[in-house]
């Protein structure tokens, strides 16, 4: 199911080669003696296996059928890549009836319902599913759990297309529940038979506080087979707290509708830095937020090509930030392979 691991960003140049893997001591020590101002850059950050398969299947699939081509949602949240795709063909749309009957349609890597999939049916769609492999097992989790007729309570955003896809597998089975202060609205049949799954792009700490608090009411919930929340949302959580506390400032490269990278911003400053914001551009980078500032964090949310992080680097350098220290806390080499239907272009 795996390839070797690689680095990949949509139609911009690779990676940025700073030291990847220096021990996270490399973010000690005194900022730049010349202008006493430096950069703690997170690793990891940035695209996750997910996010680059998913992409991939979009970029494979114009290459294969010709454009256009069809996107129901966006293929991952953000919007360079949603952008840039979009010159090149394809059409991102909010439901399969948008599509003309007999096209080829791309599900987006946040997942579908079993619905969405009857519905593509029925237009008689070519469908290549994107959805990421760790959304996949939590629908899995979901059926099963279904079918051994549970009560499950499901953390995440209302309205998350990826809730909207986990949901979809059993709507009389599961419950939503956005956040600790949602639990006191939740009913159950039968105490002894809850468990309690999540999206997979939540905040850590949020979640488990509020399993915390389902626990206190259903003492016998149950917990999922193996985490949901996907390694590279608790990597890159792990990562800016390691940073937060040296930091003036978190800049988190990332777009608003991406809920792991808004998490990030919350993350940080749980974890202690002064201040934290999301851009998707180096151009919004607010000037008046470095005034003062001698130590700046840099990441970037799961679905964030490098490219942008680089003209966030590049802007800080212009301010007197050319000083880069890696805090390195974990090394990915995940990479989940194509659809089947794909698998024999990719190189």
């Amino acid at each position: 199911m795996l390839d070797a691991a690689r680095t990949y960003s949509v139609g911009m140049s690779s990676a940025i080669p700073l030291n990847v893997g220096i021990a996270r001591s490399a973010a000690s020590g005194p900022a730049d003696a010349d202008t006493g101002k430096r950069v703690l850059l997170a690793e990891p950050r940035g695209y996750c296996a997910g996010v680059d398969r998913a992409v991939e299947t979009v970029e494979k699939s114009l290459e294969r059928h010709g454009a256009p081509i069809y996107v129901r949602k966006e293929i991952v949240h953000n919007r360079h890549v949603v952008e840039t795709l979009r010159e090149r063909g394809v059409i991102f749309v909010d439901e399969t009836d948008e599509v003309p009957e007999g096209a080829v349609v791309v599900f987006s890597a946040h997942g579908v319902s079993p619905a969405v999939h009857e519905s593509a049916a029925a237009r008689n769609l070519h469908t290549i599913d994107a959805t990421c492999p760790l959304v996949t097992k939590v629908h899995q989790e979901a059926k099963r759990f279904a079918r051994d007729d549970f009560d499950i309570l499901l953390i995440g955003h209302e309205g998350h297309e990826e809730v909207e896809g986990t949901a979809g597998e059993a709507p009389e089975h599961v419950q939503l529940v956005d956040g600790p202060d949602s639990v006191g609205k939740v009913t159950v049949r039968d105490e002894s038979k809850v468990i309690w799954l999540s999206q997979t792009t939540l905040s850590v700490d949020e979640t488990m506080e509020t399993v915390k608090r389902l626990r206190e009411r259903f003492p016998s919930l149950q917990d999922p087979p193996s985490d949901d929340i996907c390694y590279a949302t608790q990597n890159r959580q792990v990562a800016v707290k390691a940073m937060a506390p040296e930091c003036d400032l978190v800049i988190v490269v990332g777009s608003r509708n991406s809920s792991n990278s808004v998490r990030l911003v919350e993350v940080a400053l749980n974890a202690g830095a002064k201040a934290a914001h999301l851009v998707d551009f180096a151009r919004e980078v607010d000037s008046a937020w470095l005034a003062g500032a001698r130590t700046i964090g840099i990441t970037s949310g799961a679905s964030v090509p490098e490219i942008l992080v680089r003209g966030v680097l590049d802007m800080l350098a212009e301010h007197g930030f050319a000083d880069v220290k890696p805090v390195t806390t974990a090394n990915e080499t995940l990479v989940f392979a194509l659809p089947r239907e794909l698998r024999a272009t990719r190189a």
